[in-house]
């Protein structure tokens, strides 16, 4: 909840676990007191704007990114989405541990906010089409294991799963379409039954 598309995310869980027949509780996190006291399953970090989300979520009051990091490293069977500067944050964490997706990945590198685009893409993951928003989206420059893509836009990476951990450089939450977030929301269910 540092910033970003965080409530469109929260409303994509809501009608993904409506779709699901479940019924699901969302924790909002903006401090790290807040993520030791909800035990999530799941994680979403958001799209948005990487470099506030650094600066507040590494604030001395917030010190959520490092709890974050630490809790995606200690709980690697737990999923994660990443979407935008989400898959940002977790190719590149920036705090002298591994990356959290091995992936390269180059900020804004579709261009600025007029730049911004719609586009069909394929995913295995999903085993359908998915309608994929991009908004001055991020850019992988290298998948090591291209078994991990999973998401293309034509002959372009823009989804890679590495483990339980899924980075996409689009915006899901703003598509109407709440794929990914069932996903989540199965994989949390099969790693926590």
């Amino acid at each position: 909840m540092l910033q970003g598309a965080r409530h469109v995310h929260i409303e994509a869980l809501n009608k993904a676990a409506e779709a699901l027949n479940l019924e699901i509780e969302i924790h909002e996190l903006r401090k790290s007191s807040d993520l030791y006291s909800s035990s999530p399953h799941a994680l979403v970090i958001p799209g948005g704007e990487s470099t506030t989300m650094r600066l507040t979520g590494n604030d001395p009051t917030s010190q959520l990114l490092p709890a974050l990091f630490k809790w995606i490293r200690n709980n690697p069977e737990n999923p994660v989405l990443g979407t935008c500067a989400g898959a940002i944050l977790l190719c590149d964490p920036q705090d002298g541990g591994e990356s959290l997706v091995s992936a390269k990945i180059d900020r804004n590198a579709y261009g600025r906010q007029v730049d911004s685009f719609q586009a069909q893409l394929q995913s295995s993951l999903l085993g359908r089409n998915f309608s994929g928003i991009f908004i001055r989206a991020p850019r992988f420059v290298s998948v090591p294991n291209f078994n991990q893509v999973v998401v293309m836009h034509s002959d372009e990476a823009v989804g890679v799963l590495d483990s339980n951990r899924l980075a996409l450089t689009f915006h899901p939450e703003l598509s109407g379409d709440t794929g990914f977030h069932e996903w989540l929301i199965q994989r949390a269910m099969e790693v926590n039954e």
